[in-house]
């Protein structure tokens, strides 16, 4: 499988081109070259995730955000607001929001319903954005061909956490995320890439 087509920008900022779309996930801290988005997924409001700045930067007038109901308050009629177990078809991608939150940490609380996001690209390939989250007990009933998960530890799952999680999710392929920026380094990517089972690759963030 070819994950050419998604980009790292550090922490647990994404960039997916899809034919002529480009979709962002979570875009924070952005350069300034950064295409324009078509479509923007919000996971939840910490600062390091919802960023008005980069949104305004990569908005066109035909741009549309997906977010948890607390993030729509803030961007308002613009968006469209999500809960866990929701599912929606947005022109040629097929949108999945599932639960995102910490089992034994109080940063992410399961009531916020703040969300992960499985998205079906128009050439069927689903790729999963965990969010900030643990190692949950829904991770067992997600199916996925790409999945992006956090590895630092202290806000989410541990890089040992995350491999059992993999190692449930059975992705094709795990791009480690959440570390270099504000918590974790690059052993915490080396460290789950050491215990998958299946293939790691490891993005160079974008600059």
């Amino acid at each position: 499988m070819d994950v050419e087509n998604i980009f790292w920008y550090g922490h647990d900022s994404f960039r997916i081109d899809d034919k002529d779309k480009t979709i962002y996930i979570d875009p924070w801290k952005l350069p300034a070259d950064a295409p324009k988005a078509d479509y923007i997924f919000i996971t939840h409001d910490h600062y390091d995730h919802f960023s008005s700045d980069d949104i305004i930067r990569l908005s066109k007038h035909v741009t549309r955000i997906f977010c948890p109901r607390d993030v729509f308050k803030k961007v308002g009629e613009s968006a469209t607001a999500l809960a866990p177990g929701e599912k929606i078809v947005v022109d040629e991608l097929k949108v999945e929001a599932v639960p995102a939150y910490n089992i034994d940490k109080k940063f992410h609380p399961k009531e916020n319903n703040w969300l992960g996001f499985i998205i079906t690209l128009s050439d069927n390939t689903r790729v999963y954005h965990a969010g900030d989250t643990d190692f949950i007990p829904e991770m067992s009933g997600f199916q996925t061909d790409v999945a992006l998960l956090p590895v630092s530890g202290t806000y989410v799952m541990t890089a040992s956490e995350a491999v059992e999680a993999a190692n449930v999710i059975k992705p094709e392929i795990a791009i480690p995320m959440h570390y270099g920026d504000i918590v974790g380094d690059d052993n915490d990517a080396l460290k789950f890439k050491q215990g998958f089972s299946g293939e790691t690759v490891i993005k160079s963030p974008l600059k």
